[in-house]
């Protein structure tokens, strides 16, 4: 009896399009011939259908750019057919160290004195002062060991769930994502103690006790 030919490529209809789940184990020849065959059958044909999108899902295969063109010309070679992702769970070595930057928590240990500005890609541990004048600045959260007097902007990159939180919180402006906050009324001229920053869900910037951090953003624990 012949063996029934493996099936590498399983084609699931949602009600965003159809979704093309790939075998992550064969060689990539042997899976574009079978996303070839599989394309070929009768109900894919209709090149003169509505416009379908289409998920890749790669599994744990690593595409190349140039693999992904040819996974993409396969499929719109049937005219209806448009690839709008292609997901793979895991990815290159660049993207990988570029999300450990954006994620991790720089710490340093200084004082920005006024005109300087320390910057970082992720969370920004910072054991020291920001005089007035300092700026310090962070693609995700701001913590500060010390005396927040000068400027502080977290969430650079649009990151709205950013915090700031200093030990002595008396800033000149404070800047989370796009959202800006002169020095806030209610803070009295020598600060006040353990206090942090947030954005509500109006994104009305919030200042409330450091205590409640745990409460306000319960994903800032990291295990």
């Amino acid at each position: 009896m012949k063996a029934q030919k493996q099936q590498l490529v399983t084609i699931k209809g949602t009600k965003n399009g159809l979704s093309l789940n790939l075998d992550d184990a064969c060689s990539f020849e042997d899976l574009l011939h079978n996303l070839e065959g599989m394309l070929s059958l009768k109900q894919y044909i209709q090149d003169d259908g509505p416009i379908i999108h289409v998920h890749v899902r790669a599994g744990n295969r690593l595409l190349s750019s140039e693999q992904e063109e040819i996974v993409k010309t396969a499929i719109q070679k049937r005219q209806n057919l448009v690839v709008e992702t292609i997901d793979s769970n895991v990815m290159t070595k660049d993207a990988a160290m570029q999300l450990k930057r954006e994620t991790e928590i720089k710490s340093v240990a200084k004082i920005v004195r006024s005109g300087q500005i320390l910057q970082v890609e992720g969370d920004l541990l910072l054991i020291g002062d920001v005089n007035p004048g300092g700026t310090v600045i962070a693609g995700g959260n701001i913590f500060i060991m010390g005396a927040l007097k000068g400027i502080a902007h977290a969430g650079i990159g649009g990151n709205k769930e950013a915090v700031i939180s200093a030990s002595l919180f008396n800033p000149t402006q404070l800047r989370i994502s796009e959202v800006l906050n002169r020095a806030p009324d209610h803070i009295p001229s020598t600060g006040i103690e353990m206090e942090c920053a947030y954005l509500d869900e109006n994104d009305e910037m919030v200042i409330e006790r450091l205590q409640q951090l745990t409460h306000i953003r319960p994903a800032l624990t990291r295990t």
